[in-house]
């Protein structure tokens, strides 16, 4: 009973992310979602930006805090080790609608691109944006970064195993894909207003903190192969470095 239960929590935090996400897709986008990023009445300048602040700095907290070895050891001293993953994803998704919900948005236009040949490559970047994310996501293990992976093997009384080090297709060529596929998504898009700008210079700021730490995870966890394959390849676009041959792990 035990297993179908942390099962069914599994699955209930992926389908909660899964919906998140492409709540978000409209969030950032300002089409197809009821509350976007620009949406709603505006209120006091100092007020928003505060509200806004806050809304990041929890998701920020949530998502290095949650992440570190140190914290999953003592989460896992009161949950299933296998639902580790599911809670970080589950926790992440929550702190994101907390942010859909509560945004505010700000006055201004940073830029609007009016010529029709400009939107359409604007959306289209923004759509590549989030292609790049789920595409890296899939060749990293989909299942096993959203905490599929783990229940199903809780379920079926089988024990996990960490996945190896690999460096597949985008993987080759920048360290982090998946991170690039963000950028691409805050950034990309042929209206610019103050709110929006707000939202990506604070992720972006954020997705070159995170990176330092996760990739100091990474090498307490891989080792000399991980600091070789960051000497070896960029971090975020395809130019430089390139040493040697990468040999995965």
């Amino acid at each position: 009973m035990k297993r179908v239960l942390v099962f069914t929590y599994g699955v209930i935090s992926y389908a909660t992310f899964f919906a998140t996400f492409l709540y978000a897709c409209g969030f950032i986008g300002n089409i197809f979602v009821p509350k976007s990023i620009d949406s709603g009445a505006e209120g006091p300048l100092g007020q928003a930006l505060l509200i806004n602040a806050a809304l990041l700095g929890l998701f920020a907290v949530q998502h290095s805090v949650m992440a570190r070895q140190g914290f999953k050891k003592l989460l896992t001293k009161i949950i299933p080790q296998a639902a580790e993953r599911s809670t970080y994803v589950l926790l992440s998704s929550m702190c994101l609608i907390l942010l859909f919900s509560q945004w505010q948005p700000i006055g201004g236009v940073i830029w609007d691109v009016q010529n029709s040949v400009g939107r359409t490559i604007l959306y289209s970047l923004f759509a590549f944006g989030w292609l790049l994310v789920l595409v890296a996501t899939f060749l990293i293990n989909h299942f096993d970064l959203f905490g599929l992976r783990q229940v199903w093997l809780y379920l079926n009384g089988k024990e996990y195993t960490k996945l190896k080090f690999k460096t597949p297709v985008l993987y080759k060529h920048i360290r982090h894909p998946l991170y690039l596929g963000w950028l691409f998504s805050f950034w990309m898009t042929p209206t610019m207003t103050a709110a929006h700008l707000v939202f990506a210079i604070a992720t972006t700021a954020y997705i070159l903190f995170a990176i330092q730490l996760e990739e100091r995870d990474l090498i307490d966890i891989h080792g000399e192969t991980y600091k070789n394959y960051r000497q070896q390849v960029p971090m975020l676009f395809p130019v430089g470095r390139k040493k040697a041959a990468l040999q995965e792990a």
